[in-house]
């Protein structure tokens, strides 16, 4: 019988500690496609910035001095954890290999971790507001006539949909070139392993069970919605060609162009076959296929 020492502990802590490295090194999360990571060191992170596109302008005279608009758009850091409980009886009898592969799942876990949220995020756009107020994939966001905003707005879509005659699911199309993707990862704490092992610890004197956990805090949330545009309609090669263009002709206020070049197709696993025939195949009805190699393919576990 294995006696529990400080020193076995220790021991114990340093190995579920590399099961646990090792299971975030095994997975691939996708997150880091559609998302920019924001470091974040309070609470939450207001992002009254996404009302304005960066531009320049002829410098005639004086700067320009121009102020953010103010949206109030607002991201919440929530709190997420896992625990295992380990028995001291599995330690005093030396049955420990159970728990590695259950800390190598928990690395896993912890690496995806912000797929589960942003892709979600992504698929929750069409009843979710962005910063102008209007759910993120929308037929009337607001675009002024003017620089200033001080003219009349025009509803401008960044969706289409048909589910009265479209029953699959959705995909989107998305700029992921620019320095702000369409959605936001906002971490205030990465995941990190901590142990509850001290012989005074309530769990360790009450229930003789010694406790590992990960915990972290973060949130995720939308970043500009004309870097996007989501379809609730058949995933074909016009329907296609029809979000490019629209995506295309996004300007900002004013009427300035946006620049806007779609760079990646997004769609949930039941869509993998026809979005690989789509953007992958040499012919297209024994013409050449004039998608191939337009826009990369990202089949989204969590989406």
């Amino acid at each position: 019988m294995a006696i529990v020492t400080p020193t076995l502990l220790t021991n114990l802590f340093t190995g579920y500690q590399k099961n646990f490295e090792a299971g975030k090194s095994e997975a691939m999360p996708q997150f880091s496609k559609i998302a920019t990571v924001i470091k974040s060191t309070t609470a939450s992170n207001t992002y009254g910035w996404l009302g304005k596109f960066p531009s320049l302008k002829k410098w005639v005279g004086d700067r320009t001095i121009k102020s953010m608009q103010a949206h109030g758009y607002t991201i919440v850091n929530e709190d997420y954890e896992a625990t295992v409980g380990v028995d001291r009886n599995d330690i005093e009898d030396d049955n420990l290999g159970v728990y590695a592969p259950i800390f190598t799942e928990m690395g896993r876990a912890a690496a995806i971790h912000a797929d589960e949220s942003c892709f979600p995020l992504l698929a929750a756009g069409f009843t979710t507001l962005c910063y102008d107020g209007q759910n993120f994939f929308d037929t009337d966001h607001p675009v002024n006539d003017q620089a200033d905003g001080q003219g009349a707005d025009t509803s401008v879509a960044n969706m289409v949909d048909e589910s009265g005659t479209y029953s699959g699911p959705a995909w989107f199309l998305l700029d992921t070139s620019k320095a702000i993707k369409p959605i936001i990862f906002q971490q205030r704490k990465a995941p990190q392993l901590i142990a509850m092992t001290k012989a005074d610890d309530e769990a360790v004197f009450m229930s003789k069970q010694y406790r590992y956990g990960v915990d972290c805090r973060d949130a995720a949330g939308f970043g500009f919605w004309q870097m996007a545009f989501a379809n609730k309609r058949e995933l074909n090669a016009d329907n296609m060609w029809d979000s490019i263009k629209r995506m295309r002709e996004f300007t900002a206020d004013g009427g300035r162009k946006l620049g806007i070049k779609p760079t990646l197709l997004v769609v949930p696993p039941e869509l993998e076959k026809e979005a690989t025939r789509m953007l992958e195949r040499e012919l297209d009805a024994n013409s050449t296929n004039e998608l191939k190699g337009r826009v990369g393919l990202l089949v989204a576990d969590y989406l």
